[in-house]
């Protein structure tokens, strides 16, 4: 099933704090897979182990926020996407939020959407 699960945080508004909270995670050996920064400060992430991710932001005093969200590996190329949305929409199941990015010349593009049921989203739409 393409169910990951995503952590969130606060990010101060200074130079740096994407950096301080990357290093953190890659002194965890932990790999982020996507990341989304929100102009608000709020960080989004799926990454390959969130329980040793979040353990060590914790430790610093991050309040982190876990949530279950669709992780879909969708083809690299016009309309993927599209169709996807709209598997999402004939399940009858809105998208709250999207981040996606693809690697030009790549077969496979990853994207993450946070739907409010997301075992009902990806058993209803089939991913």
């Amino acid at each position: 099933m393409a169910i990951r699960t995503e952590l969130s945080l606060r990010l101060p508004n200074s130079p740096g704090a994407l950096g301080r909270v990357c290093r953190i995670i890659g002194d965890e050996r932990v790999n982020i897979f996507a990341l989304a920064v929100e102009r608000g400060g709020t960080l989004r992430m799926v990454v390959d182990n969130p329980l040793r991710a979040a353990g060590a932001l914790a430790e610093r005093e991050y309040t982190v926020e876990e949530r279950n969200v669709l992780f879909l590996s969708l083809p690299n190329g016009p309309g993927a996407l599209g169709h996807a949305a709209e598997l999402l929409a004939a399940a009858d199941v809105n998208v709250e939020y999207a981040y996606a990015s693809a690697q030009e010349g790549q077969p496979r593009t990853t994207v993450v959407i946070g739907v409010e049921d997301v075992e009902r989203a990806a058993t209803s739409a089939g991913f």
